[in-house]
């Protein structure tokens, strides 16, 4: 079993790890048993998209901590490419070290293996401008994982498809993808909620918001799905003492995040021997 100290981290400098229940009003979580989060545990055994979700693990040189985010398989020519939140590659603008991605992770026990990652892609502006909230509709990394024998989705199976949508398109019946943490949350187990997205900001590839899931630490990265494929990944959310609480979502948009696709899944590819 994997036992590890991690920091769970999300895009919300008023995140604390003790979790109000009592954020999302009941007339708006839709998922079937969902808490007042809008969260229900998934069932087991771990399925489809649930399969090639899990977490992302790093090390933060500075703090010397590690630190946990979602992840998920893209499908991609390389089969080794897992797509998570930038923000969860650079903790604080630094460049996490030593990251590793556990799919199908269910309660410290790596169900798919453990699978180092030697290279990492986010958006330029994430590695050489200071935090602002202009930065959030470019809030999507990606890293390429390697085994010792077989690529990554020889394991979990065929990755997601990629959605890309343009800015100001609202999407319902989402469902989101991630560990939440905090009180009623006493172990790293995943859990889904449902929501519907409108749009948030007028710059950029725009932002989903919903306000049917409210994700608390340890949620970004996770993966938002609509119809077998994925349409955005978990970015930030509301303080978690807010009473009526949100989550954005960052959406995969047209040009930028399909060059930084394109370009790890050559570098992937060329990778591989033979």
């Amino acid at each position: 079993m994997l036992r590890l100290v991690l920091s769970l981290v999300l895009l919300d400098p008023a995140a604390v790890a003790e979790v109000s229940q009592r954020n999302i009003p009941v007339p708006r979580v839709l998922t079937p048993h969902g808490d007042r989060l809008g969260y229900a545990p998934v069932p087991r055994p771990y399925t489809g998209a649930r399969r090639l979700t899990g977490v992302l693990i790093g090390r933060d040189p500075v703090a010397r901590r590690d630190v946990m985010c979602g992840g998920t398989v893209l499908g991609s020519r390389s089969r080794s490419l897992v797509l998570t939140a930038a923000h969860c590659l650079y903790h604080q603008g630094r460049p996490l070290k030593h990251l590793t991605f556990l799919p199908g992770y269910d309660q410290g026990r790596p169900l798919l293996g453990v699978w180092p990652v030697v290279r990492a892609w986010v958006p330029a502006r994430w590695r050489n401008r200071p935090f602002s909230p202009k930065l959030l509709p470019y809030d999507i990394g990606l890293v390429g994982v390697e085994g010792r024998k077989r690529p990554l989705e020889a394991v979990t199976g065929r990755g997601l498809r990629p959605l890309p949508t343009a800015r100001g398109t609202m999407m319902r019946g989402l469902e989101l993808l991630g560990y939440p943490a905090g009180k009623g949350y006493q172990e790293l187990q995943l859990h889904r909620c449902l929501g519907d997205t409108v749009e948030a900001v007028s710059w950029g590839p725009g932002l989903m918001v919903t306000r049917n899931c409210h994700a608390t630490a340890g949620g970004s990265g996770g993966p938002a799905l609509y119809g077998g494929a994925v349409a955005g990944v978990v970015s930030s959310s509301s303080p978690l003492r807010d009473a009526k609480g949100y989550t954005v979502l960052t959406r995969l948009g047209g040009g930028p995040f399909q060059r930084m696709f394109a370009r790890a899944d050559r570098a992937m590819r060329l990778r591989r021997p033979g």
